[in-house]
């Protein structure tokens, strides 16, 4: 039989773990749900965590995607243009994978997609 897990979290280094909560909170909203000190975790959907611990001088690969799905993509995309985050485009649809979608750059180097897909995903 399969493990059923509770839930799910994505570490992520930062060396200004400040800076980040003031993105994550602040500006996209998301709830920090545990503070270690030298770590965060926020809520992200479901049993989904993202989490990020201060580890001095931090160089993310521009490989590294976090996505966040929601259907109001251009509510977030006008509230990180207020807030100054740089975005690699205006929300536009991708037929290849049927979304609608923007990255946005993190404070640590972390590419942020905020998208919505065409057809919703489920749980099975």
């Amino acid at each position: 039989m399969s493990p059923t897990f509770d839930a799910f979290i994505g570490f992520y280094p930062t060396a200004d773990l400040a800076a980040t909560h003031d993105f994550y909170v602040g500006t996209l909203g998301l709830t920090l749900v545990r503070d270690q000190g030298t770590c965060h975790i926020y809520a992200v959907a479901g049993g989904g965590f993202l989490g990020f611990c201060e580890r001095g001088s931090v160089a993310l690969p521009p490989s590294v995607v976090l996505t966040l799905v929601i259907d109001d993509v251009d509510g977030v995309y006008e509230r990180l243009m207020a807030a100054g985050v740089t975005a690699e485009t205006a929300p536009k649809h991708h037929a290849e994978y049927g979304i609608y979608h923007f990255y946005a750059q993190g404070p640590n180097g972390e590419r942020v997609e905020v998208q919505r897909f065409k057809t919703p995903l489920v749980r099975s």
